[in-house]
């Protein structure tokens, strides 16, 4: 019985326990419930991959109600591809999150970062998992409205203005969202995602439909901060509690790419949306303005969240530079790249939530010769950084192959010219991190290590495993690769 209801478990217990903490009112409490929903949904999203291996995907009707009437949940590869990798990060950040966020949070909010937290998952594990257009608009705003006030949490007096930038950001994004599905349900008389595909096919309004399908691809590109429409993110990345950010990075965007991908292959089919629409030239060229962008942005930063925040500018455009070659492997290379990047920049923010947690400051300059007093943590960090320069036996390395190889095999060969040039970019603004922490003398100042304050045991033991799954999936690749290339052959077949 509880295994054929699953997929609404994936949904409804993180939300039942989101108030639950508010009830607690205890931030050990609250931390503890947290850490044993999102190991439930975890363990749920690894039930359900292993399901779709063998059955090929699931259907779940909510309530009895068999679609097109009631609200479908539809589960395959890919949604349990994606859903792995969200509750796998979300396992890991809330084990670290207790003594970050009690360093970085007023102590009478604490548990109010827990609720915000749970919510936030339910609307990601939602958009992932349904198969309805307007349930996916709502999970949307589950997931907005939570991330706006989880970071507006901080301490950081720019917590607010940067929640408020994202809040207006995120609200123009949904409300072009919501627009394009109710010209889809104007044309097609149904909500149900499999049975608009259906409809679309015999539907002849097409400006209706080309109408849609622009507004859809520029709400979700606010979304998921594709370039240029990215103006959110920076200061979401860099005022937010550390934690946070960390959560964000490796969800947030990666999310709304699977919707974006899901959008493509499944609703309008990849024929219409690349050659009909040319929609393929205008992701080519946001993905390598993004590409060049964040990295060049990345270089100027004296901040490191906010250097990893146009990092991530720079990741996304790999994303959707796989997506717009329009092939089985460059669709690949664009999951393969979800997934390396979600476990590698969260467990880069993670090591800033270290360095925040120890000496107060992010600022690289004021990290002067700090690799002396805290070598362990920059050595995780060094790892990480490695990754996103692309050095062999990392994730990352194994992400630009891809994509370099997948460029190369459509012809591209400038795409490869652009990865190349922006790995020599990472290797600048990664070394001036590395720099100044291991080669420049130890100054004394106010930023100087608080020694009195006790080992974040936790948050060190997330982010040793961030940085252990970071080399294992540069070793071995079957769940990252292989599993990739399943589901881009299903999907470019289909």
């Amino acid at each position: 019985m509880i295994s054929s209801n699953l997929p609404a478990l994936q949904v409804v217990i993180p939300l039942l326990a989101a108030p639950l903490c508010i009830i607690l009112h205890n931030r050990i409490l609250a931390w503890l419930l947290t850490v044993l929903v999102t190991l439930t949904s975890l363990g749920i999203s690894c039930a359900l991959l292993n399901r779709v291996l063998i059955e090929d995907s699931i259907t779940y009707a909510m309530g009895g109600w068999i679609a097109p009437w009631g609200i479908e949940y539809y589960i395959d590869k890919l949604t349990a591809y994606m859903l792995l990798i969200i509750n796998a990060i979300a396992v890991l950040v809330s084990i670290g999150a207790r003594e970050s966020i009690e360093n970085e949070v007023a102590s009478d909010r604490v548990y109010l970062f827990y609720t915000t937290f749970l919510l936030n998952l339910t609307g990601l594990v939602g958009v992932i998992i349904t198969g309805d257009a307007f349930n996916l608009f709502v999970f949307i705003e589950i997931a907005s409205l939570s991330s706006y006030a989880i970071i507006s949490l901080g301490k950081n007096k720019y917590s607010l203005y940067a929640a408020l930038k994202y809040l207006i950001f995120g609200t123009i994004g949904a409300s072009f969202i919501l627009i394009s599905v109710g010209l889809l349900y104007a044309v097609t008389g149904t909500l149900n995602i499999a049975d608009m595909s259906q409809r679309l096919v015999y539907a002849e309004n097409t400006s209706t439909i080309t109408t849609a399908f622009v507004f859809f691809i520029i709400g979700v590109g606010i979304k998921a901060a594709i370039f240029p429409l990215h103006l959110w993110l920076p200061d979401s990345y860099t005022y937010s509690p550390s934690i946070v950010s960390a959560f964000l990075a490796g969800t947030t965007t990666k999310v709304f790419i699977y919707v974006l991908i899901r959008f493509i292959y499944s609703l309008y089919g990849y024929e219409y949306s690349f050659y009909i629409e040319s929609f393929n030239y205008l992701l080519m060229f946001a993905a390598c303005g993004a590409i060049l962008y964040g990295s060049f942005q990345a270089i100027k930063q004296d901040s490191i969240k906010r250097l990893l925040a146009y990092s991530s500018i720079s990741q996304i455009g790999y994303m959707i530079l796989g997506l717009a070659l329009i092939t089985e492997l460059g669709l690949a290379a664009s999951l393969i790249n979800i997934f390396n990047h979600a476990f590698i920049k969260t467990g880069l923010f993670l090591a800033v939530a270290v360095i925040i947690y120890f000496y107060k400051t992010d600022s690289i300059e004021n990290l002067s010769g700090m690799a002396k007093t805290s070598p362990f943590t920059f050595i995780l960090f060094l790892i990480s950084g490695l990754s996103i320069i692309g050095v062999p036996l990392t994730s990352g390395f194994i992400s630009k192959w891809y994509l370099i190889k997948a460029s190369i095999d459509a012809g591209y060969w400038f795409f490869v010219l652009i990865i190349v040039f922006s790995s020599v970019l990472a290797i600048i603004y990664i070394g001036r991190i590395i720099e100044s922490a291991y080669f420049k003398p130890e100054r004394k100042s106010a930023y100087m290590c608080d020694e009195s304050r006790g080992v974040p045991y936790l948050l060190f033991i997330s982010l040793c495993i961030f940085t252990f799954v970071n080399i294992y999936f540069g070793i071995e690749t079957t769940l990252n690769v292989d599993l990739a290339m399943k589901i881009s052959n299903d999907l470019m077949s289909h």
